[in-house]
């Protein structure tokens, strides 16, 4: 039905505002309204006004847990009684455990059998049922369908739902109803679930607001699917930053397409660097993949002089003992 809509319409309807709004409204008793967060320092160096919105101190570390608690409420008495699965080997597979917990639903999770084991334990520890699978994207889509068919459970994709995307969308609302006035607001790219809510928040709810989106070299399929003009796979996914390795979908790249303003990619060692920074500079904890938002704009600073910019920190589930510095 969404793509629909793409078809005919020359704008997304303005339907998509309206649940826009009542989903973060549902969805408030399941979220915290993370702070926004300055750096002079960091200002300084990019030469931008900076505010970062803290998804990582969002419940479960992440960004995620809204578009998971918001795909769940949609579903009717009969699919809730059933139960969600998905497959993720990382902060979904947390957030749609803990997103069950809460509102009283079971929670299947494919998890890859190389999956860090302190990412199994969180999924078990939020009640999730963590089911195993060989780590190759075939086997976690058979062993989810086999669950969907055997008992009955809803799938609920993490990134390519619009649900999960809208549920995304309302951390951007949350930094433009604080900062209206923000100019471009820069996101990781993976799945394209976040960018893809940021950019409806943006339209919906900004003042000529762009969005950006900051990718590693080694998994740009975003990046290059905007060149082309359609879904691109990954050649690599050599990258520190794990949960940017998924592609887009089907859901979210008419959207990315329509309202994102330009992917930036990053290498490694800048992903690092800008993960030092904010650790050194701001004294809270990201994710290698939180930090490719600010890698992106260190690495174009000289486009965005002045201006006043959003950064969506995604997530701050790290694994201590594997720093990269």
């Amino acid at each position: 039905m969404f793509n629909d809509f793409i078809k005919f319409e020359s704008d997304l309807p303005i339907m998509l505002k309206e649940q826009l709004i009542k989903c973060h409204k549902n969805i408030q008793p399941y979220i915290h309204n993370t702070p926004v967060l300055t750096s002079q320092s960091i200002n300084e160096i990019v030469g931008t006004e900076l505010f970062f919105k803290c998804e990582n101190f969002q419940k479960m570390g992440a960004f995620k847990m809204r578009g998971a608690s918001n795909a769940i409420m949609q579903l009717s008495k009969t699919q809730k009684e059933k139960g969600v699965v998905t497959h993720s080997s990382g902060n979904f597979a947390q957030a749609l455990a803990l997103a069950a917990k809460n509102i009283g639903v079971k929670a299947f999770i494919v998890m890859p059998s190389n999956a860090p084991q302190v990412k199994k334990e969180a999924v078990s520890g939020y009640g999730g049922n963590v089911i195993e699978c060989e780590p190759t994207l075939k086997a976690r889509t058979q062993c989810a369908q086999k669950i969907v068919n055997e008992e009955g459970a809803t799938f609920i994709h993490p990134s390519n739902d619009i649900n999960v995307i809208i549920g995304q969308g309302t951390a951007a609302k949350e930094l433009l109803e604080t900062h209206p006035d923000l100019e471009y607001i820069f996101t990781p790219i993976g799945g394209g679930g976040l960018i893809a809510g940021t950019a409806l928040a943006a339209h919906y709810y900004g003042n000529n607001c762009r969005v950006v989106g900051g990718e590693p070299f080694e998994a740009d399929d975003a990046y290059r699917s905007l060149k082309s003009g359609k879904i691109e796979s990954n050649l690599t996914t050599n990258s520190i930053a794990d949960g940017l390795k998924t592609e887009l979908g089907d859901q979210n790249f008419p959207i990315i397409q329509q309202y994102v303003d330009q992917i930036i990619r990053v290498t490694e060692k800048e992903i690092i660097q800008a993960m030092r920074l904010i650790w050194e500079r701001m004294k809270i904890i990201v994710e290698p993949s939180s930090a490719v938002a600010l890698a992106a704009l260190l690495k174009e600073k000289q486009s965005f002089q002045n201006k006043k910019v959003g950064i969506i920190l995604s997530g701050g589930n790290v694994d201590v003992n594997q720093l990269p510095f």
